[in-house]
């Protein structure tokens, strides 16, 4: 059976991909601040990246190619981590929320990528998963996927009592 795991990170990856096919200018211009790079190579950037992120979701769903998608995935989301942990600190648009939301790049952002590359790590160790298709994988991917949501609006908070950073 298909795991949650890779349905989950596939949703992450789909929506992802759709995002920056859906708002090319604003992740355009996101993805070169973000790579410190011309705005043009920012555009090239974007169009790789979110064909990187399709290709990667669409073998997350197919049980022969899942090795090859998490480790696809892991790469990606460790390259993003890197790139936010360099501008940390920094106010920009990082193109990490589905709306524009300049804000200093902080350790929720660094985190959230990392951790996802560390589940797509994670997912590629673990051992090839028998083809097949349940409601019980999707329903716990699509609850996994709501979770992630809700963090990440968490994270737009810009200046909640609780946090110290």
């Amino acid at each position: 059976m298909m795991t949650p795991l890779a349905l989950f990170l596939a949703l992450v990856l789909g929506v992802s991909a759709a995002h920056k096919a859906h708002s090319p200018t604003r992740l355009g211009a996101a993805a070169a601040r973000l790579a410190g790079v011309s705005l043009p190579a920012g555009q090239l950037l974007l169009v790789l990246t979110g064909g990187a992120e399709a290709v990667a979701a669409l073998c997350l769903v197919l049980p022969v190619a899942t090795t090859a998608g998490a480790t696809t995935a892991a790469a990606l989301w460790s390259a993003y981590a890197l790139a936010l942990w360099r501008r940390r600190g920094e106010v920009l648009d990082c193109g990490c929320d589905l709306v524009d939301r300049p804000r200093p790049v902080g350790p929720g952002q660094i985190l959230r990528a990392a951790l996802l590359a560390g589940l797509a790590l994670a997912l590629a160790a673990l051992p090839a998963a028998a083809s097949g298709f349940s409601a019980e994988a999707l329903l716990a991917a699509l609850g996994l996927f709501a979770l992630y949501l809700g963090a990440s609006e968490i994270l737009a908070i810009p200046r909640p009592a609780w946090r110290k950073s």
